[in-house]
């Protein structure tokens, strides 16, 4: 199963192995606080992606097609969330305040959408 969270919410023991999917680290947030099995700057969106963005909702549909785009160039950065999923619980940390227009929920989905049958069961 793969779950959401925000890196400013509290670690909890049921967040299993915890990615932050983020290219910049979140502010006022000491790396050790996370508890993080990796921190991916290879799966989240490009810088000129993000800041184009910007955390706009006008702009989530085509946010979601140039990222998706992106994550199709890299698939090996998906490797460490999807060999984690088949193990246990995953949780994809972002540090948007935006909890349904942002990288996290993008990659959620399409792990769920490009990924064998199995793994669109985990992610759910």
């Amino acid at each position: 199963m793969i779950q959401l969270k925000r890196a400013y919410d509290a670690v909890n023991n049921d967040d299993g192995t915890r990615f932050l999917v983020e290219r910049l680290w979140p502010r006022g947030v000491k790396k050790e606080d996370l508890r993080l099995g990796g921190w991916l700057k290879d799966v989240a969106p490009s810088a000129e992606l993000r800041k184009w963005f910007s955390h706009d909702p006008e702009k989530w549909t085509e946010f979601q097609r140039r990222y998706f785009a992106e994550l199709k160039e890299r698939p090996e950065a998906l490797e460490p969330i999807l060999k984690a999923a088949r193990k246990g619980r995953v949780t994809l940390i972002f540090s948007s305040h935006d909890a349904i227009h942002n990288n996290a929920v993008a990659l959620k989905s399409y792990i769920a959408s490009h990924t064998p049958s199995k793994a669109k069961r985990l992610s759910r």
